[in-house]
């Protein structure tokens, strides 16, 4: 996940460059599969308290989040406010 949403900057650059598009949808979907897995683990569960951890992983979550949500814009799409 984290190498995906770095190299977010670098692969816009270059979909605009070439007006490719695709090339920004295909990387919109390799956030998103880089994400979903790591989802479960960045709320606590149950009486657990939230560890320093679980706001490292929510503050990843949410960039992803901000990434998807920019490209899709860019790609003339509305993203969902909540899943």
């Amino acid at each position: 996940l984290l190498t995906a949403l770095a190299d977010h900057p670098r692969v816009l650059a270059r979909a605009a460059a070439h007006r490719a598009p695709d090339r920004l949808a295909r990387h919109l979907v390799t956030v998103a599969d880089a994400v979903l897995p790591f989802l479960p683990a960045v709320l606590p569960l149950g009486e657990e308290k939230p560890s320093a951890a679980h706001r490292a992983r929510l503050a990843l979550a949410e960039a992803a989040g901000t990434v998807l949500a920019g490209g899709l814009s860019l790609l003339g799409i509305d993203a969902p406010d909540h899943l």
